[in-house]
């Protein structure tokens, strides 16, 4: 894939234009990565209203990021065919339309599918937002570019659950969707003013739908293995025959496996093909795309399974959680303004795994703390400084991973990162979603024991606690015939969002060790400059 080029033909006002085209993609980037946090908060009250499983929860969370994950490659490419300004309108109006299905269900499966609609707009977004950014910005400019696209994307993750928790606990849950119509029409107004029309100008290409076809199913049969695992068995079902967590893990696991051969077969024959892989040959673009996975799925798991923790076992309203999750966000903000400075000092590579370092230490500070009577302080101290690691982690690590990569091949390294990024989000609701499920029923069953449940009454709470994630807690608290088996289970909670947490931050150790093996970067060349402000001045006739 070439360099991203604005089309023939674009004013030299709307060239001066830029700022305002960072502003208009920021506030997409910001509205998609609000999105995949913003029912956090409000999940409690949601598996209540419309009487969501736990199951049903996790798709909830993971089919948005899921379907961002599987689907960046192929509307990447086809943004790089037929414009990324249009395919961003596009995806913009479907994440709209998808938003009021979403507010206006009455079913958990009908929320899964307008969620899943909402990820496929989505996925139409994120890759269009990056490439501009790459076309319409040079030199220093484009790092501040980048630095401000890393940060709304850290930023607002944690801004998502005060959204969440404000809305739910003054209006209703349904305007965390809601709430993106209004933004989502400024977003559309501002790109169809701001941002000019890029493309990949060569010729002959074509999108590869059967690359498409096999990564979507691929991924999607793995994150569906991993989420279903607690409901169908590992192994086994309850009644003796084969599950199909297992069956769904080996095809998915052989789907990808293909997709890798057909991609390097294509590429060797000289087909069009859906990302080149070969890009992975590149030290800082490997590396650094395993750190922003593993990452992605530490985070992002932590945010869907923390609310959970607050509302259900530590008492906390949804917006009593909003106003903790926040210190994450003022953490993240703080530093960013500090990040350039940091990195003119110390280098990208050095701030990164700096900013990875504060937020493994933050995670497991807090799974070591974390009990019945750890205050909310405490709380928001440790959650202020995974921020401040969040702020200078992800605003960096973009453009450590893209540092080596060729300008000609920079557009489609900006996807390809992106999906390293969205799967690990998928991977982390369905890993640290499912780890949280099953210790907490294994943990509830301990607790009620050792409180003198019998067993024959032990399974039924259990059952009801696990299926509900914890939402059942309150209300098996709140009744006198049932008080000592909510605070059994208040604490089972607690012990496995313990157990959670501590994961959590294993999985950014791994993700900070991936990046130890990242080399000294080369000196950039000055040409990328002076192409990408070349980009900046033409359009589409």
């Amino acid at each position: 894939m070439n360099v991203d080029k604005a089309t023939a033909g674009l004013p030299e006002a709307n060239s001066r234009r830029r700022w305002w085209a960072l502003a208009a993609v920021a506030l997409g980037v910001s509205l998609i990565i609000m999105d995949a946090t913003v029912v956090n908060v409000a999940l409690p009250v949601v598996i209540e209203d419309i009487g969501l499983t736990a199951t049903q929860a996790e798709w909830m969370n993971a089919v948005y990021s899921l379907m961002l994950a599987a689907l960046l490659l192929t509307t990447g490419r086809a943004g790089d065919l037929w414009g990324r300004r249009r395919l961003l309108l596009v995806g913009m109006v479907v994440f709209i339309l998808a938003s009021v299905a979403a507010g206006s269900v009455d079913s958990g499966i009908a929320l899964i599918a307008a969620r899943l609609v909402q990820g496929v707009g989505a996925a139409m977004i994120l890759p269009a937002t990056l490439s501009t950014v790459n076309a319409i910005f040079s030199g220093r400019e484009r790092a501040i570019a980048f630095a401000v696209w890393g940060s709304t994307i850290g930023g607002m993750a944690a801004v998502g659950p005060l959204v969440g928790g404000w809305l739910t606990t003054d209006v209703t849950w349904r305007w965390a969707f809601w709430l993106n119509i209004p933004v989502g029409l400024v977003v559309l107004a501002l790109v169809l003013w701001a941002v000019p029309e890029t493309r990949d100008p060569g010729e002959h290409r074509s999108l590869d739908l059967r690359g498409a076809a096999l990564s979507t199913l691929g991924m999607g049969a793995i994150v569906f293995a991993l989420i279903e695992g607690g409901q169908y068995g590992w192994w086994l079902q309850d009644s003796g025959a084969l599950s199909p967590v297992p069956v769904a893990m080996a095809i998915g696991i052989l789907l990808m496996v293909v997709f890798v051969l057909d991609q390097l077969r294509r590429r060797r024959a000289g087909d069009s093909v859906l990302v080149d892989l070969t890009l992975l040959r590149l030290r800082s673009f490997r590396y650094g795309s395993i750190a922003a996975l593993v990452v992605a799925l530490g985070e992002f798991g932590l945010l869907f399974t923390l609310p959970l923790l607050l509302q259900n076992a530590l008492g906390y309203s949804a917006l009593g959680t909003g106003w903790l999750v926040l210190f994450l966000a003022i953490g993240t903000f703080l530093i960013s303004g500090a990040t350039p400075q940091l990195t003119a000092r110390f280098g990208a590579r050095a701030v990164v795994r700096i900013g990875l370092a504060c937020e493994a230490i933050a995670i497991g500070g807090l799974a070591i703390t974390l009990s019945a009577s750890i205050s909310g302080t405490a709380i928001a101290a440790w959650l202020f400084l995974y921020g401040a690691g969040v702020g200078m982690a992800t605003a960096q690590l973009t453009n450590v991973i893209l540092t080596d990569v060729p300008v000609a091949e920079s557009g489609q390294a900006s996807g390809l990162q992106s999906t390293f990024r969205q799967l690990g989000s998928a991977l982390g609701v369905a890993v640290l979603g499912t780890l949280l499920v099953v210790s907490l029923g294994t943990s509830t069953d301990s607790h009620l024991a050792d409180a003198g449940v019998p067993a024959d009454a032990r399974t039924p709470i259990v059952e009801t606690v696990r299926h509900s994630a914890g939402a059942a807690i309150p209300s098996l608290q709140a009744d006198p015939s049932t008080e000592i088996a909510g605070d059994a289970a208040a604490d089972a909670m607690i012990t496995a969002s313990r157990i959670t947490t501590g994961v959590a931050a294993g999985i950014i150790l791994v993700g900070l060790a991936a990046t130890l093996a990242l080399p000294a970067p080369a000196r950039r060349d000055e040409e990328d400059g002076e192409r990408a402000d070349a980009a900046s001045t033409e359009a589409d006739a």
